[in-house]
């Protein structure tokens, strides 16, 4: 395993001395043929006569032009215009948009109008302990009230695109006794 590792490495890099190798070489000027041939035709200039004056104080070297390649990277931002709906770049485990759920609900008390106009369920949230009033056509998470029953809330779920109804009835607390008569 170390072996092939060390192996990788020392292939990465040479395949990375050989590019800009290869790119250093492309960037040179390449001399076309007609330059070529008025070269090879002219004569060779004389050689340089040595200079008798003095020399003059130590220049700095003029720095090489880097010709590598620059790699340019470019990143992508998303920004969302919501105009009242729920951001999709949003988890949706964190947000209050689902909870709660029928499962963490428990119906405690109907106030019931047999009309039907003016019935209130009381509903708790079993995990945070969190209390609801609701009457019909109210929304709760995903939930919509359909209607309040004597001893029963019904809910319109919808879900992916399909909605479904579930029914949430009064649970006897069987912890507690009657007394005797």
């Amino acid at each position: 395993m170390k072996r092939s590792i060390s192996f990788a490495l020392v292939f990465v890099g040479a395949l990375a001395t050989g590019a800009s190798a290869q790119a250093r070489a492309q960037a040179a000027p390449r001399p076309n043929a007609n330059t070529a041939a008025k070269a090879a035709t002219t004569k060779a200039p004389p050689p340089p006569r040595p200079d008798t004056r003095k020399p003059a104080a130590a220049t700095a070297p003029i720095p090489v032009a880097d010709t590598a390649p620059r790699v340019l990277i470019n990143r992508e931002v998303f920004s969302y215009d919501g105009d009242g709906r729920r951001d999709p770049f949003v988890s949706l485990l964190t947000t209050s948009d689902l909870r709660p759920l029928l499962t963490d609900l428990k119906l405690v008390a109907v106030a019931f109008d047999p009309r039907g106009q003016n019935s209130v369920a009381v509903l708790r949230d079993i995990t945070s302990k969190e209390q609801y009033r609701v009457r019909v056509g109210q929304t709760i998470g995903r939930m919509r009230v359909a209607a309040i029953q004597e001893k029963a809330v019904i809910f319109t779920i919808e879900e992916f695109g399909y909605s479904r109804q579930e029914i949430l009835p009064i649970i006897a607390d069987s912890t507690k006794t009657r007394p005797r008569q």
